[in-house]
C-alpha cells in the first residue's frame, strides 16, 4: 500500500470520525424539536431494579423519551460507564436531550409524588391514606410506627408514634419503605416542636408529651383557628381546677381503637370504660388522640386569657363559649332546638 493511499484513508478516517463524533453530539446533546403550538409532555416511566443498560435504553425509545438507543449507549459507555442506571419512577418533560435523560438516571432523580398528611387523623387513618395513595401497605406503616426510640428524646413514655406523626405536604419516591415516611413525619414533628415550645412547655409545668395529647384533643375538638386557642383555655382551666374535661373525641378514640364505634357518639358510650373517657377520668388521656397540626400545638402551648370552661357547638362548626354551667345549659338548650 502506498504513502499516498496510506494519507487518504488516514483523511477519511479523520472526516468521519469528525463527522460520526458531529452527528453523536447532535444526538446526544440537542433535544428534538417540537412544534411551536405543541405543550411539552410528561412522561412517566418505570425502571425495575437490575435490568441493564440496553433493555433501559429500549424502554426509554419505546416510551418516546429518546428517539435512538444508540446515542443513550454510546454517551453511557463514555461518560458515566463507572456509574449505575438508577431503578425508579421517573417523570421525563420531553423534549430533553439524551444526556439530560442519562443524568437524570444515572444520579436517580425519581419522581417525588405530593402527599398532604391532614391534620387531626389517627396513625391508623394516616396508614389507610397512604395505602389508598399506593404509597405502602398499611400495616407496615403501623409497624413502624409502633417504634418509638426515635421520639424518646422527647417522650420515653409513648407506645407508640401517634400524636408525632406531623401533618404536612411531603414529597415521596414510590416504593419508599414505611420507615422512611415514619421518620420523615417525625423529624418534621420535632422541627415544629422547637426548644422554644420546649421551654414554654417547661414554664407551663407541661412534658411535651403532655402539651401533644393536649394538642390532640383540640385538634379534634375544632377546625376553626380562631377558636383552638379558646378551646386550649377551657382545657388549661379545666385542668387547674381538677375538673373532668368531658371531651367526645376522646371516647371516639376508645371505641375506634377497639373497632366498635357506630358512626356517631351514643349517651351509654359516655360510660365506657377506658382511661381515654374523659368523662369518667380527670385529667388527660393517657396519650394523643391524633395527629395535631401547628396551631393546636402552639393553642395548647399559648391557651387564650380567658376563664370560659364550657363549650357547645353551634352546628356550624363553630362553637358558643361559657363562663358558668347555668349560661352553659342555656347555650346547650338554644343550639339543640336549632339542630
Amino acid at each position: 500500500m502506498g504513502l499516498r493511499t496510506i494519507k487518504i484513508l488516514l483523511i477519511v478516517s479523520a472526516v468521519s470520525f469528525l463527522l460520526f463524533s458531529a452527528w453523536f453530539l447532535f444526538e446526544f446533546y440537542i433535544p428534538a424539536k417540537i412544534p411551536s403550538h405543541a405543550q411539552p409532555e410528561k412522561i412517566f416511566l418505570e425502571i425495575e431494579a437490575g435490568k441493564g443498560a440496553r433493555a433501559i435504553a429500549h424502554q426509554l425509545r419505546e416510551k418516546r423519551v429518546i428517539k435512538k438507543e444508540w446515542p443513550f449507549l454510546l454517551g453511557y459507555k463514555i461518560l458515566s460507564t463507572s456509574k449505575s442506571l438508577k431503578a425508579g419512577e421517573y417523570a421525563f418533560l420531553i423534549p430533553l436531550s439524551t444526556r439530560e435523560v442519562l443524568k437524570t438516571i444515572v444520579e436517580g432523580k425519581v419522581y417525588l409524588h405530593p402527599v398532604t398528611i391532614p391534620e387531626g387523623l389517627t396513625r391508623r387513618e394516616i396508614a389507610d391514606y397512604l395505602e389508598s395513595q399506593h404509597f405502602i401497605h398499611a400495616g407496615d406503616f403501623l409497624e413502624a410506627s409502633s417504634l418509638t426510640e426515635i421520639i424518646s428524646s422527647l417522650d420515653k413514655e409513648a407506645s407508640n408514634l401517634e400524636g408525632y406523626l406531623f401533618p404536612e405536604t411531603y414529597y415521596f419516591p414510590k416504593g419508599i419503605p414505611a420507615e422512611k415516611i415514619v421518620s420523615t413525619l417525625v423529624s418534621q414533628f420535632k422541627s415544629v416542636f422547637s426548644e422554644d415550645w420546649q421551654k414554654r412547655a417547661a414554664e407551663i409545668s407541661m412534658t411535651p408529651r403532655e402539651v401533644v395529647i393536649l394538642a390532640s384533643l383540640i385538634e379534634k375538638e375544632t377546625s376553626i383557628p380562631e377558636e383552638k386557642k379558646l378551646v386550649s383555655a377551657v382545657f388549661h382551666n379545666r385542668l387547674r381546677m381538677g375538673m373532668k374535661l368531658d371531651c367526645d373525641p376522646t371516647i371516639i378514640y376508645a371505641l375506634r381503637e377497639k373497632g366498635i364505634f357506630k358512626e356517631r357518639l351514643r349517651t351509654k358510650d359516655l360510660k365506657y370504660d377506658s382511661p381515654y373517657n374523659t368523662y369518667l377520668n380527670r385529667g388527660l388521656p393517657p396519650g394523643p388522640i391524633s395527629n395535631p397540626g401547628r396551631d393546636s400545638l402552639e393553642a395548647a402551648l399559648y391557651p387564650a386569657d380567658e376563664d370560659y370552661l364550657y363549650f357547645v357547638s353551634r352546628n356550624d362548626g363553630s362553637h358558643h363559649f361559657s363562663r358558668s354551667f347555668r349560661e352553659h345549659q342555656q347555650a346547650v338548650i338554644k343550639y339543640q332546638k336549632n339542630r
